[in-house]
């Protein structure tokens, strides 16, 4: 059965807050009944773009994580709510307005933190993914405000049968926020690793000035040779301590990006002159400064 799914792709979006408004216009003093109460002046987020600075000057870069209601298909709100949360069978996770009053522990049961409470109404809010918007034939637009309002198209709404979107995750490399949650989120992101992982980047100089076409390599800790035999007997050999290589550009400068934590040997070849070192990323993304050859 065909789902809604949200994408949204990280490196696009530049923390306009054009999403976050039309939320509030959506939202804010407006009861949808059936769907969610109106959603208090102040102190929600529903939609709330997280910010994260990588690296030092002057190898320095900002991602935008705009991060709402991932509406799982294991929704731990749904679990704690005991029929007070619900998942339609199109996927949108919504929040039964009768059964949820004064059930303000389920904010806390949301692990990403995208849950609020409502004190006056006394009632747990979240997106409910525009669902009283994409019932209605009459809109046009048939998607949500958040996406409808964005300059940059950072977030793209599908209503596609699950299959399709696999195919879509692999074809474009999509991953979930958190994956170690386990909660199957129908919420996607591109280029997610400019918010969740780490770089490492340097310039290179050779007799002090920026050298342009040197080869970088990146090595894990781990691997090493791996061989294997042809029919023919004839042995086929590859270095699996490779992770990736770069090109300097005309300032000198490389970036081996989406890191995880650990060490990596990086190994440096400018025209002959070479240069080796191991480098730890933990937590931080590395500016190197400059490699002297």
């Amino acid at each position: 059965m065909k789902q809604w799914y949200k994408v949204i792709d990280v490196a696009l979006c530049h923390d306009c807050n054009n999403c976050f408004m039309a939320d509030k216009d959506e939202f804010v003093d407006n009861d949808w009944p059936g769907y969610t109460a109106p959603q208090p002046r102040h102190g929600h987020r529903w939609i709330d773009v997280r910010r994260r600075e990588r690296g030092t000057y002057a190898r320095v870069d900002v991602a935008y994580l705009p991060l709402l209601c991932q509406q799982c298909q294991n929704a731990p709100c749904e679990e704690a709510g005991n029929g007070a949360v619900y998942r339609r069978p199109d996927g949108i996770v919504m929040i039964d307005m009768e059964k949820a009053k004064g059930r303000k522990d389920l904010v806390d049961s949301c692990p990403y933190g995208v849950m609020w409470w409502n004190e006056e109404a006394q009632l747990p809010q979240k997106c409910i993914l525009c669902a009283h918007l994409l019932d209605d034939a009459t809109w046009q637009a048939h998607t949500t405000r958040c996406a409808h309002i964005c300059p940059n198209v950072v977030m793209k709404t599908y209503f596609i049968e699950p299959e399709e979107m696999e195919k879509m995750i692999v074809d474009e490399g999509l991953e979930v926020y958190l994956p170690e949650l386990g909660t199957k989120p129908n919420v996607l992101y591109k280029n997610l690793h400019q918010y969740t992982k780490n770089f490492i980047s340097a310039g290179v100089l050779v007799d002090g000035d920026c050298y342009e076409g040197a080869t970088v390599t990146l090595r894990s800790k781990e691997g090493g040779i791996a061989c294997t035999l042809s029919g023919a007997g004839v042995a086929n050999c590859e270095d699996t301590s490779i992770l990736a290589t770069r090109t300097t550009n005309f300032f000198g400068e490389f970036k081996f990006d989406g890191l995880n934590n650990g060490e990596y040997t990086l190994e440096v070849d400018a025209g002959g002159r070479k240069h080796s070192s191991t480098v730890t990323v933990d937590d931080q993304s590395l500016n190197l400064g400059f490699i002297e050859l």
